[in-house]
């Protein structure tokens, strides 16, 4: 039986009304339906779009995919992972793709963690509805864009400890910057969040200290927000092949998942 979730043209999503058409590509609709049959298989994973907000009289998902991980609990700790700011540029939204195909795989990687993933944040844009809005760049407290509205509004909601946005960079290396990051008392202060290692065989590239006020980003939430979260944003080369970037990306975003668990255990001393 196939599982259709995000409609594209012509088609009618099951949140919007049954007049009312969304306009996102057929190709990428089919894509996402064809992971939401995957991920309707898991005991741990569920797709199921955010919203939909309203556009030029018509209905727009925000494609989502929740990952329960065993053991998850009311109190686990709560990620989120972003990517597909500029539709003009899709790797990273096929790499979060490909790393919710391995979680329905391989569901004991986030034991005991609450991942919400945010594969394509230009919707708009990507049905062709407005064009070049930067949309990293943005304050999500002020929101211009519907999207980032919808996001913000699940942020406050979900209290995340964590963001993690995938984004491209013009440089011949992985870029990595880390903010906001608050060591609680507890924490064993040896454990490192992420390392160098999590992207061998690739050089990686830290941007320089920690801005204490981001003008951009979820962390503009911070005082609406129930916890001090942090952010790690990855910035993967533009000139990466395809295949590469994704599997890297993947790959890269596995093992912090593993490393953050890693990281709270022993910050509970277990």
């Amino acid at each position: 039986m196939s599982t259709t979730l995000f409609a594209h043209s012509g088609t009618v999503a099951r949140s919007a009304s049954p007049t009312t058409p969304t306009s996102l590509p057929a190709a990428f609709a089919e894509q996402l339906n064809a992971l939401a049959g995957l991920v309707a298989r898991s005991s741990y994973l569920y797709s199921s779009a955010l919203g939909p907000f309203g556009h030029g009289g018509r209905p727009f998902p925000l494609p989502r995919f929740v990952y329960f991980g065993p053991d998850n609990t009311d109190d686990s700790p709560r990620l989120a992972f972003l990517a597909g700011f500029d539709h003009r540029d899709l790797r990273g939204t096929h790499a979060l793709l490909h790393f919710v195909r391995r979680l329905a795989l391989q569901p004991n990687l986030g034991h005991g963690l609450y991942l919400s993933v945010f594969p394509l944040v230009d919707v708009l844009g990507l049905a062709g509805q407005v064009r070049d809005r930067q949309l990293v760049d943005l304050d999500w407290r002020y929101p211009v864009a519907p999207e980032l509205d919808l996001l913000g509004k699940d942020a406050r909601l979900h209290g995340y400890h964590g963001f993690i946005r995938v984004a491209t960079t013009a440089d011949d290396v992985l870029t990595v910057q880390l903010r906001g990051l608050d060591l609680r008392p507890g924490t064993a202060p040896g454990v490192e969040l992420i390392s160098s290692q999590d992207f061998r065989p690739f050089p990686v590239r830290w941007l320089g200290a920690p801005i204490a006020a981001p003008a951009d980003g979820p962390l503009t939430l911070r005082e609406d927000l129930p916890l001090r979260a942090f952010e790690l944003t990855l910035l993967v080369p533009t000139d990466w092949p395809a295949e590469l970037f994704r599997e890297a990306t993947a790959t890269i975003l596995k093992r912090f998942v593993l490393r953050y668990r890693a990281f709270l255990a022993e910050g509970q001393h277990l």
